[in-house]
């Protein structure tokens, strides 16, 4: 089975195609234009690796949380694709893909995506064969909440993703117990969305398309703005 796995939740946009046995070509883009280069990068990719969208099964999309704009166009074209090769569909949250990323630690893994306004989103995985394991719902908060759950668990911790990188110095204030992942690895990769969602896949365990959304945890930037207006207005 081949799939198409396309991540757009953070700057840094991903798209690979890979099948039950390997990732058969990933590639990501980073920039402004990022967000316009999904489709034109799964072209690309289609005439790097002789893949023919024919032969593609199944389309997985990264869901968030992450950056608004990023996700629409990334969960769009993901659901438009599955509609035009007529193919199921799955959504992953990409702090599943981030930890997933990092499964093979024995440390707990705080997965931790840069949510802007001075907030991270973030979950708390462990390891088990094969994977990982999520202890606790989705979450956006203060990297100083964050941090105050993190002395919570006992032992080592490993902090994951741009989020960790960007709020460094508040996690070393915890000390030598919380190790911060290299920011060569600080996003959520399509790869391993695609290597997620083929398990599923071939269960036959798949998503409707309208249940394929984006995973905000809070609103927009424009929604806080209305909102405001209309308090102003009604002033």
């Amino acid at each position: 089975m081949i799939v198409v796995a396309i991540e757009t939740s953070t700057p840094r946009t991903s798209v690979a195609i890979a099948s039950d046995r390997e990732v058969i070509g990933s590639v990501s883009i980073a920039g402004r234009a990022r967000q316009e280069s999904v489709t034109p990068a799964l072209q690309q990719l289609l005439g790097w690796t002789g893949v023919r969208l024919g032969q593609v099964g199944g389309i997985v999309a990264g869901i968030g949380p992450g950056l608004f704009t990023g996700l629409r166009v990334g969960v769009q074209t993901a659901k438009t694709l599955a509609q035009v090769l007529t193919v199921p569909i799955l959504g992953i949250t990409s702090l599943d893909a981030l930890a997933f990323s990092f499964r093979h630690s024995h440390k707990p893994i705080v997965a931790m995506i840069d949510g802007r306004r001075g907030e991270v989103f973030y979950a708390i995985y462990r390891s088990l064969p094969g994977g990982v394991v999520r202890g606790h719902d989705y979450t956006v908060a203060t990297p100083d909440h964050l941090c105050a759950e993190l002395e919570t668990i006992p032992g080592d911790v490993l902090a994951v993703g741009d989020g960790a990188i960007l709020y460094r110095e508040q996690l070393e204030e915890l000390g030598s117990r919380v190790e911060i992942a290299s920011p060569i690895r600080a996003h959520p990769e399509a790869a391993a969305l695609a290597e997620l969602a083929i398990p599923r896949f071939l269960r036959e365990e798949f998503d409707r398309l309208h249940e394929v959304t984006p995973l905000y945890l809070r609103r927009s930037d424009a929604e806080i703005a209305w909102d405001r207006r209309d308090r102003s207005l009604g002033a």
